[in-house]
């Protein structure tokens, strides 16, 4: 027999290889993928982490021995190079931390006798100091870096500031004082020997107003005013009285109970929070409490917001100065920081031997200096993000000036006291109400339109609707939006009585139309070929739809008395324009073609043996649909709504257009709302690089990932259960 003169050998060994190529690529790109995902995790985390984490201080950062006697008053510049020490004579001394000397580098001399000194709380430096016969003068020691060929030369001043006349009345010597200074505005107030007080204010060059308190403010024992003048403190023990200047005129407006009752509770002293919105009340106890105002029954009147249990050997306590955080010193040396807002403690550290004498911070909050016998320690100090915290992210926070907690998303404002507010909740609750809007209008129409399609429709009709729908999706987001905020925003707004209107008559129109369409005789409904039956339905809506936009104003005098904005007021209901009636539209025709295409092509794929088994069996369409063909295709269908759930919880562009982007937290379909993806979108640009505004915006997209991912697993687990019921079909 002769041999074969071929051999398939060498093309099997040709195909072989081929395929261990392909199956290595296919491999390496779907663990290329896999890996990717991953590493986006794990950038997203290495981003978000540091909010989390603690402060750090580095005592002995720098070290001098000073020979300024009995210093009363310091202060440090923001490179930590520089300090100045004030003594109780007056001597003002600058010390150059990089250039060590047993001699001050800059010496003043202010005053030659001792005299009383107070200090104005926060970065504005400015401290005062007053005689007993009420001379009172300002001063503000500057700091000056001169850079010459590349040679810095420190330099030193100090700006003085003369009020005319003096803070006293005849006969009368000045026991207590404290003033206000804000942009050439001045503000004086002294306590006389004699239990009055007496209040001079107007500008640095000329205190037109004057006035005096007659009371019984013998026993007070500290006086402070707010920088701007319009609110002065006294307190006597625990007892604060509270007094407002209105028409150029100081009149009481509340006596508080700082210890609320509480003898062990007594207060020992008060201080500004930065920017002087907030008081910090020491009491005896160790608790340090903050105190605001806010508007109670159309009043204003000083509130408790807060407190903070400390050890009872509380020495020093020192305010930031542009932050609203605080910093505690005990007797044996340990350093607290805690963060008011966020109710973070953010440092606790035995950073000193024993509790210093001085304590004083830069203005830019990284360095902190303490004196304690001759010595200075300059702390460097990293705390980039004390206002971050489970509570502030995710809980009511009562912020200044508001009348209650609440749920704040503000990262910028047009204030130098502004203090950013980074709750997440409204804008992931705006997020969960845009997908639930816009699922609520495209899974009734999605599904029941693919089930239509793959189940009843004719095979001509659904060559043309399929394709159709499919192409919806290539539809640019950014074009609905556009489409939605500019064109059907405002004609929702013009006919809103008629779209209340079709929310309730066009479901109910529809059923309607489909009785009379089965009450029509049998000849006529055997004249129309099965599966075209959607072109009957069609003309109706539209004419429904016509015929409630044309009837738009008599439905709202009808119904709304002529003004359905003002009715839907009067429930509690606001309206605006850019709500979250348009974005569930606009999103739910975006997300229409993904839900339909996927739950249409598992309907379709339901093998066809089993419904013409279940048809041959006796059983009706519609009980062959709901019994065989949706038990059947209901992974895919399920599938398909969760795939749909994850496009509108990540959709940016129709959100960010076609909402006012309102950072709220309400479920009124005629508000707008704020999402993670829009939210992202829009201040990413704006944020600085390792700011906390920066962190939380990768924490919001930590957060779509995160959801994207279970959302997709839900899926899928669902998918593969409903798989494994029903496979015996």
């Amino acid at each position: 027999m002769a041999k074969a003169s071929f051999s398939l050998r060498e093309r099997d060994t040709k195909r072989a290889i081929k395929d261990r190529l392909f199956r290595a690529a296919v491999s390496i790109g779907g663990n290329g993928v896999l890996a990717g995902l991953v590493l986006i995790f794990v950038y997203l985390a290495i981003v978000v982490l540091p909010l989390f984490s603690d402060a750090e201080i580095e005592t002995g950062y720098q070290q001098h021995s000073i020979s300024t006697p009995s210093p009363v008053l310091m202060g440090i510049d923001d490179q930590g190079e520089q300090i100045y020490v004030l003594s109780e004579q007056g001597q003002l001394d600058y010390w150059f931390l990089n250039q060590p000397s047993i001699e001050p580098n800059y010496q003043f001399s202010l005053f030659n006798e001792p005299k009383r000194i107070v200090t104005q709380t926060g970065a504005y430096r400015w401290f005062a100091t007053a005689s007993e016969q009420g001379d009172i003068r300002l001063y503000r020691p500057q700091f000056a870096s001169i850079y010459d060929d590349n040679q810095q030369t420190l330099a030193a001043s100090v700006e003085q500031i003369t009020p005319e006349g003096r803070l006293s009345l005849n006969g009368t010597t000045l026991e207590n004082f404290t003033f206000g200074y804000s942009r050439e505005h001045l503000s004086l107030a002294g306590l006389l020997d004699d239990g009055r007080i007496l209040l001079r204010w107007g500008t640095t060059g000329e205190m037109s107003y004057q006035q005096v308190l007659s009371g019984h403010y013998h026993s007070a024992q500290q006086l402070l005013l707010t920088p701007d003048g319009m609110r002065l403190f006294v307190r006597t023990d625990s007892e604060l009285v509270v007094l407002v200047r209105q028409d150029n005129h100081y009149t009481v407006r509340e006596v508080v109970d700082l210890s609320l009752g509480d003898e062990k509770h007594i207060a020992t002293d008060m201080t500004f929070l930065a920017g002087a919105f907030s008081l910090l009340i020491t009491h005896q106890d160790g608790a340090v409490s903050q105190w605001f105002e806010v508007i109670d029954e159309e009043r204003r009147q000083l509130a408790l917001i807060r407190q903070f249990k400390l050890a009872s050997e509380l020495e020093l306590l020192l305010p930031d100065t542009y932050r609203k955080g605080f910093y505690s010193f005990y007797r044996n040396g340990t350093l607290q920081s805690h963060y008011t807002t966020s109710e973070k403690l953010v440092l606790f550290e035995r950073a000193y031997q024993q509790a210093p004498e001085l304590v004083a911070m830069s203005n830019n909050e990284k360095f902190v200096v303490a004196y304690h016998d001759g010595a200075i320690d300059v702390a460097h100090v990293k705390n980039p993000h004390p206002e971050i915290s489970f509570s502030s992210l995710w809980k009511e926070v009562w912020y200044e000036s508001y009348p209650e907690p609440a749920y704040v998303w503000q990262t910028t404002a047009g204030s130098d006291n502004f203090e950013p507010k980074f709750s997440l909740s409204p804008i992931v609750f705006g997020t969960l109400k845009a997908a639930a809007f816009a699922m609520l209008f495209a899974v009734p129409i999605a599904v029941l339109g693919a089930i239509y399609t793959a189940y009843f429709m004719s095979p001509q009709m659904r060559q043309f609707v399929k394709p159709s729908v499919e192409l919806m999706e290539a539809f640019p987001t950014v074009i609905i939006g556009f489409l939605a905020g500019l064109w059907f925003a405002p004609v929702v707004e013009t006919y809103l009585p008629a779209v209340i209107a079709l929310l309730i008559f066009l479901p109910i129109s529809t059923v309607l139309v489909g009785g009379l369409w089965h009450c029509l005789p049998r000849k006529v409904l055997d004249d129309m070929p099965n599966g075209w039956h959607a072109l009957i339905l069609m003309p109706a809506i539209i004419a429904i739809v016509a015929a409630l936009i044309w009837l738009s104003g008599d439905i709202e005098m009808w119904l709304f008395e002529g003004d359905v904005r003002r009715v839907l007021a009067d429930y509690g209901i606001s309206y605006d324009q850019r709500n979250a009636l348009v974005v569930g539209f606009a999103m739910g025709f975006a997300v229409i073609p993904t839900i339909f295409t996927i739950a249409e092509d598992a309907v379709f794929s339901v093998p066809k043996h089993l419904s013409d088994g279940s048809l041959a069996l006796g059983a009706t369409p519609w009980q062959t649909l709901v019994y065989v063909v949706l038990l059947t295709a209901s992974p895919g269908i399920f599938s398909a709504i969760m795939m749909g759930l994850g496009r509108a919880v990540g959709e940016t562009m129709i959100v960010l257009m076609a909402t006012g982007n309102t950072p709220v937290m309400d479920w009124n379909i005629f508000e707008g709302m704020k999402t993670l993806a829009a939210t992202i979108a829009v201040e990413m640009p704006e944020s600085d690089v390792a700011s906390s505004h920066y962190r939380i915006l990768f924490l919001a997209a930590l957060l779509l990932l995160l959801f994207t991912f279970a959302v997709n697993s839900l899926a899928e687990w669902v998918r593969l259960r409903l798989r494994e019921k029903y496979r015996a079909l």
